[in-house]
């Protein structure tokens, strides 16, 4: 799996790339992270990759042809085959909100290009050329798109086989099918007056099981009341967990 990524900051990408339980994939090149400095592509010797913006107005606008040229360095340099080519992600507030199904989608491919933004924005030219994705991670803005693309190297690089030391862990992850994780206890076993819930110091692993299950969708049914219809509409929820939600709604509406 390889991820090229075009940035005017690679700087921001080393000392995430260096620590945590994802770091030995990128030193191993199970996940094959390689930063393309947009500077080295500019043509002047000011190393100018933006220019203010036709109509006026606030900000710059990053160029089209530093940007032209760092992709087809990039392209040669993957040599992909005709027809294969790795998709190009812009990370924008524009784009589609990032979810985990997209997350375990592209963690199944061979990688991606992805494209920081910075300023006021891209050409859109650019973007209507080469981009075949807009990403977002929110209603929010940030100052560039270096931050959603590390967003997105963690979530994909943790789901790898062999990153986790558990290989179980991210199946139980929110959102890995549908709903929000349940909460998880360790020691001590009491706090304080605060104990853990019985069912864990049971050794019933099927009551277990279902305890989990249970707090997931009280939780998703609480908080994500979109995401139990999400699930519902694609058949994830079975008979049992339609009827603790029927008491459980009953209960929260009293």
């Amino acid at each position: 799996m390889r991820f090229d990524v075009l940035t005017l900051f690679p700087e921001l990408f080393d000392p995430f790339m260096k620590v945590g339980v994802t770091r030995r994939a990128y030193a191993t090149r199970q996940v094959d992270v390689r930063l393309w400095p947009l500077r080295d592509f500019a043509d002047d010797n000011y190393r100018r990759v933006d220019d203010r913006p036709y109509g006026g107005g606030p900000g710059m606008v990053m160029l089209v042809e530093p940007l032209e040229r760092a992709l087809a360095a990039l392209r040669a340099d993957r040599a992909e085959p005709e027809g294969a080519q790795a998709p190009v992600i812009l990370f924008s507030p524009a784009g589609a909100p990032l979810t985990q199904a997209r997350v375990q989608r592209l963690a199944a491919s061979p990688g991606a290009v992805l494209l920081c933004g910075r300023y006021e924005g891209i050409d859109q030219r650019f973007v209507d050329r080469h981009v075949d994705e807009e990403i977002s991670l929110g209603d929010f803005v940030l100052s560039g798109g270096e931050l959603p693309a590390l967003t997105l190297l963690d979530a994909v690089t943790r789901l790898q086989p062999g990153v986790l030391h558990d290989a179980a862990s991210h199946e139980q992850d929110s959102f890995s099918d549908g709903l929000l994780d349940c909460p998880h206890y360790s020691r001590p076993e009491r706090l304080g007056d605060d104990g853990m819930p019985e069912v864990l110091m049971s050794g019933h692993h099927a009551r277990i099981q279902r305890w989990r299950r249970e707090q997931q969708l009280a939780i998703t049914a609480r908080r994500r009341p979109d995401l139990i219809e999400a699930a519902r509409a694609a058949g994830r929820l079975s008979r049992a967990d339609e009827q603790f939600l029927v008491q459980f709604l009953s209960k929260t509406e009293l």
